[in-house]
């Protein structure tokens, strides 16, 4: 018997001895460097950038790693109750290393290998764990990783207060999805800062600890609801709280208010925006103050010129109008010719694509839908027939005084479709044709001359016969009438009596990328232009006639709140169009709004607000614009498909009026109940100028006579301007009416 207990002392000793020297050998870096306190207290974490709205709403974040931290004084009392009722019970008791838990591990886990027996790490320790992570040294990993986080806890708690210590563990800690620290945490699950957190989500928060991907509560909501209810009866039975509370709080559902911002987040397009621009900014804030700064680690605050209501507003129009309208192309694009010829494409895109597995076996893919993504079986080549039929749009809303971005839908989802189509060049349609009057006023044009609305037949271009939408011909339309309604024939008219290099100078002048190219086509818009450029053209119209730049950035703060850019919205005042140019624009937009193509606006979805503004609708319906605007805000959007050969077959459904109209109109409808935005952002257009006060007291359209069209054609007015191009155009381009002078004189039918 004492043989065998001198044999037991010999091997505790040698047992002693051998920690001993693992500990020695630790604690002097054998095994890799072991951080000092000095290099502890100079510990800092990388931060998330966070994106804030104009009024403070987070929007988005940067970052290489997930976490934005929070202060002692943020976190609720409960939140700690909980997590130290959970976690470390002798929290307050210890000094980083609880020597009881150490030994329960050592004889339950380890001796008898009971797996459920319990952690032995201290929060001290699992911070040491999350600050510095853990590294691989073969056999040795698990034993030298915790001896090391033993001392480095020692050290924490020497340098650190307890309430420090358990601020940098909720800073550190990993709660799954890329989210570290408990205030992303508590944005990600919950949609709130960490202060407003109720106790029920708190415990749902510190339940996740124990492993975040199993009790996650929107992948696994009875795990979490489960392990919500564990932490609460920890609380209870350590007496953070009441047995009646408790047992009320357990009874709670699990409501989760999940806001992932990196792939769901309101403004994703936007931030690719904000993103390209704090960089450059950055650059220039280094070198001005020796900084490294950088937007993925520095924890910065980057305050936007978005509205987080109006973005939201957007959103709901798109997901209500688009919904609806995606099941009608889908409906047509099912039967007829419509799918004959969406089988064609998408063989040729088939072909192009040079797929070569079978593309008619099913499996199983992501699929978009306004309803939310689904998972079916389908072939590769029907999972293309749907994406060519998907509808994209973009809209974007902007301040024309600033500069100043309110709104930037880019796309219909971000992370299926990240092309941002606010900058897709499409065919501008009716949308370009104030540009084209503009330039008429500038030569001097009054919205009360009259454009001839006879059929136009151009020799020198194909026999290119330009049709009014309503296929109405003869007689003549007032500038304003001809702008209001939209006719194409006058406008035609028009753009053959301008000198052709005053229409480009404005083209350009107002920032348009293309080539504007001579052809009377181009008056009925089929230059093609991005929706960012057709925004700040009319931003020209509704600020008086100067340019403005896009300005999307208001301030970057360090994480110290010490501001390091301010923007002041300045602008250099360029006159890109005159002011009196720019009132009778204004004027007339108004009146396509009131009782033209935009009528539908106040008719149909009641919306009030003092608005101008112009529809337009590209060759065979590929794309539909609609562009509203007041001295305060400017809005654009267009919708069509990826490819301009899928598009409705009517106007009923792909007019500029009736498919992207709406989305303006259904965002106004909510902004105009915002007292807020309705104050700030839809000011009235000013009175006109008394020289101008009767400039629309004409009729829009007025008859004429056989007797002057057969005087009109001898006595032509002599006073037109015509550059060379234009003068050549117009002596070639040959009217031919559908009726004979004396048949028409006499009422007579032709054959």
């Amino acid at each position: 018997m004492k043989k065998i207990i001198l044999f037991l002392v010999k091997l505790v000793a040698l047992a002693i001895l051998i920690l001993g020297l693992f500990f020695t050998a630790v604690y002097y870096n054998i095994f890799g460097h072991l951080y000092t306190k000095l290099e502890l207290k100079d510990f800092r974490n990388e931060t998330a950038s966070i994106v804030i709205s104009d009024d403070g709403t987070l929007i988005g974040k940067f970052f290489d790693e997930n976490r934005t931290n929070v202060e002692f004084k943020d976190l609720p009392k409960y939140l700690v109750d909980a997590l130290i009722a959970t976690e470390d019970v002798r929290y307050y008791e210890h000094g980083g290393v609880d020597s009881r838990s150490m030994f329960r591990v050592l004889i339950k886990s380890i001796l008898l290998g009971q797996k459920k027996s319990g952690g032995g790490s201290t929060l001290t320790q699992q911070l040491a764990k999350n600050m510095y992570g853990r590294k691989s040294y073969g056999p040795l990993t698990m034993p030298i990783n915790k001896m090391k986080e033993v001392i480095l806890a020692s050290r924490l708690e020497e340098i650190y207060s307890k309430d420090e210590i358990l601020t940098l563990y909720l800073n550190t800690v990993p709660f799954g999805e890329n989210v570290l620290g408990i205030q992303s945490a508590s944005r990600r699950f919950f949609n709130k800062d960490v202060r407003n957190l109720k106790v029920e989500e708190a415990a749902v928060l510190i339940g996740l600890l124990k492993a975040n991907t199993y009790y996650n509560p929107r992948l696994y909501p009875e795990h979490a609801l489960s392990r919500r209810n564990v932490v609460i009866e920890q609380m209870e039975k350590y007496e953070y709280l009441a047995k009646r509370t408790a047992d009320s709080l357990q009874s709670l559902t699990l409501n989760l208010d999940y806001a992932n911002l990196e792939s769901e987040g309101p403004a994703n397009y936007f931030l690719v925006q904000v993103k390209k621009e704090v960089k450059e900014l950055l650059k220039s804030i280094n070198r001005e103050l020796d900084t490294v700064y950088d937007i993925r680690k520095s924890g910065l605050i980057i305050e936007t010129t978005l509205n987080i209501d109006l973005q939201n507003y957007a959103l709901m129009a798109f997901q209500s109008h688009l919904g609806k309208m995606q099941l009608r192309m889908d409906q047509q694009y099912k039967r007829g010719a419509s799918k004959l010829e969406l089988d064609k494409i998408a063989n040729a895109q088939l072909k192009k694509l040079k797929i070569k597995k079978d593309t008619d076996i099913r499996e199983k893919r992501e699929m978009f839908s306004w309803k939310g993504f689904y998972t079916d079986s389908i072939t590769y080549r029907d999972s293309i027939k749907k994406d060519l039929i998907l509808l994209h749009a973009g809209l974007i809303a902007a301040d024309p005084n600033t500069g100043a971005i309110k709104t930037w839908v880019g796309g219909i989802d971000h992370r299926k479709y990240p092309y941002d189509q606010i900058f897709a060049q499409r065919q501008t349609a009716s949308a370009f044709k104030p540009i084209l009057y503009a330039t008429a006023f500038e030569g001097g044009a009054m919205p009360c001359q009259y454009l001839d609305n006879d059929e136009l037949v151009l020799t020198d271009y194909d026999n290119w016969n330009p049709q009014n939408y309503n296929h109405s011909v003869g007689g003549k339309y007032s500038i304003a009438g001809a702008l209001a309604k939209s006719m194409n024939i006058p406008t035609v008219n028009l753009f053959l009596q301008l000198p052709f290099k005053s229409v480009q100078t404005m083209w350009s002048n107002l920032g348009f990328s293309q080539t504007l190219e001579y052809n009377p086509s181009t008056a009925l818009g089929a230059a093609t232009a991005s929706l960012y450029e057709m925004a700040f053209a009319y931003a020209s119209f509704a600020n008086g006639g100067t340019k403005v730049e896009a300005q999307i950035i208001s301030s970057i703060k360090n994480s110290k709140g010490e501001v390091l850019y301010q923007n002041e919205f300045l602008h250099k005042k360029e006159q890109l169009l005159s002011e009196n140019s720019a009132i009778l624009l204004n004027a007339i937009l108004q009146k396509a709004i009131n009782e033209g193509t935009g009528r539908s606006m106040k008719n149909v979805y009641g919306v009030q607000l003092p608005l101008a503004g112009k529809t337009g609708t590209s060759q065979n319906y590929a794309d539909a614009w609609f562009l509203a605007y007041n001295p305060n805000l400017v809005m654009a959007t267009r919708v069509g498909a990826s490819m301009p050969s899928i598009h409705f077959n009517n106007g009923a459904n792909g007019s500029g009026s009736t498919l992207a109209l709406p989305l303006i109109a259904k965002t106004l409808q909510k902004a105009q109940k915002n007292r807020k935005i309705k104050n700030k952002y839809f000011t009235a257009f000013a009175e006109l100028p008394v020289v101008y006060e009767h400039i629309l007291d004409c009729d829009d359209f007025i008859e004429t006579t056989d007797i002057e069209n057969f005087f009109g054609e001898i006595f032509k007015n002599k006073n037109t301007t015509f550059d060379k191009a234009s003068k050549k155009a117009a002596r070639k381009a040959k009217r031919k009416n559908k009726k004979s002078f004396f048949k028409r004189i006499f009422g007579k039918k032709e054959d």
